[in-house]
């Protein structure tokens, strides 16, 4: 399946006298940005479940919908990168991601679930726009021994972007909960978060349309440097690679987990059993989760310039793997803390899942990119399986069996099915 993205090469030219480092710095801020956005869906979905009186399964189609398009919008995004550059394709993006931020404030005057759900997709679609056209980017900005290293670096500024917005959007969203207003006035209570979100959003459009970045360039496939890299390793399409096809379950099945522990965590935290804490105070201990996950991704920038980036995926996955399994198997601040901690082994999984999967894949890596983007799915469909999970006997304590099964995938990749040496298809 291509994404819509020339299998061409892709190849950087640095505008006479300068370096990859200020081109790193500004890109760095949309990983910030899109984290930030992403992480306060986690604060929403328990306010809209208050709002609609929504259960679980409900509730979860907030992620539904927001990573639904992804796998929607990969493709006509990779076409509009084709078309117009990866520059512009990163302003369009934002110009999309602002647009479907200012939809939330008439979501909220007409206090409709469908039209928040329909203002989610747009964003999600403007998001999906970044993340098509800066991934690739990063990994080419420098040499190709250290991508993991500069995505994972990068990557922890997303985390610093998903460590503040549960504090944020605790404060102005999940407070109003808290006094004794009316349900017109809590779904109202998104209106200025959002609007704000909005202006910062075109801001950002309008810094990067000014600024001078490097280009990315389309070689022709058949040129004798294309043809070196990928030698007797060469196929018609990224579909032809095992560690591409396994890299992208595995993209599905670390953002489902991931986005699924985020979403349940202010529920899970107000359990009797667990903390019994307030929505407003569970929100801001997301900030663990994620404050963890930043952490990490510095440690792990760090790391992998001496580690292997495949085994130190394993490991991580299977620490979390062990930390959710005990979390399942205790209660009260125990359980609360062994799940927060999490997120300091998801740190590096997507940036070294997402290079070790495009390793080696030469004029392909456009089309790969644009596969890997699309798993991103897993995002809607894990936590909305949890979510049925949690509405079943089971409960949502031990509905984190499922996180549980993404992470034994994950350590698997880690360990064998990275390796770029077995092939589906000539």
């Amino acid at each position: 399946m291509a994404t819509g993205i020339s299998s061409s090469a892709l190849k950087t030219q640095a505008h006479s006298g300068q370096g990859y480092t200020f081109p790193l710095i500004v890109l760095t801020s949309l990983f910030f940005m899109w984290g930030f956005i992403t992480c306060l869906n986690d604060i929403l979905i328990p306010h809209l479940m208050n709002v609609f009186e929504l259960n679980y399964t409900q509730g979860m189609l907030v992620q539904f919908v927001f990573f639904t398009a992804y796998a929607v919008m990969s493709m006509p995004s990779g076409s509009i990168v084709k078309r117009i550059g990866y520059k512009s394709g990163i302003v369009t993006g934002l110009i999309i991601a602002g647009i479907g931020a200012l939809l939330f404030y008439p979501a909220a005057g007409t206090r409709s679930y469908p039209f928040f759900l329909f203002a989610f997709f747009i964003l999600a679609t403007g998001i999906t726009l970044l993340q098509v056209s800066a991934n690739p980017y990063v990994s080419v900005l420098g040499p190709s021994e250290t991508a993991s290293s500069r995505l994972t670096l990068t990557q922890a500024f997303n985390s610093l972007g998903t460590t503040i917005a549960p504090i944020l959007g605790s404060i102005l969203i999940l407070a109003v909960a808290t006094e004794g207003v009316t349900a017109e006035q809590e779904a109202e209570a998104v209106q200025g978060p959002y609007l704000g979100l909005a202006a910062a959003l075109f801001i950002l459009a309008a810094v990067i349309a000014i600024v001078k970045l490097p280009t990315i360039k389309n070689e022709d496939e058949n040129s004798p440097r294309n043809l070196e890299i990928n030698g007797a390793m060469k196929h018609k399409s990224a579909w032809g690679y095992r560690h591409l096809v396994l890299g992208a379950i595995a993209i599905f099945v670390y953002v489902g987990a991931e986005v699924s522990i985020g979403s349940f965590l202010v529920k899970f935290l107000g359990l009797p059993e667990i903390a019994g804490i307030t929505q407003e105070e569970g929100g801001k201990m997301i900030s663990y989760y994620w404050g963890g996950a930043m952490v990490g991704r510095f440690i792990g920038a760090a790391l992998m310039q001496k580690l292997n980036p495949g085994k130190l995926l394993g490991f991580n996955a299977f620490v979390a793997l062990l930390l959710v399994v005990l979390t399942m198997l205790t209660s009260g601040s125990i359980a609360m803390w062994l799940i927060l901690a999490v997120g300091l082994f998801n740190s590096i999984m997507f940036p070294t899942i997402f290079t070790l999967a495009i390793n080696k894949l030469g004029i392909h890596t456009p089309q790969a990119s644009g596969i890997l983007c699309m798993a991103i799915v897993g995002g809607a469909i894990v936590p909305l399986l949890q979510g049925v999970i949690a509405d079943s006997s089971i409960g949502l304590h031990h509905s984190f069996i499922l996180p549980v099964l993404c992470y034994a995938y994950i350590a698997f990749y880690g360990f064998k099915g990275h390796k770029a040496d077995e092939t589906i298809t000539s």
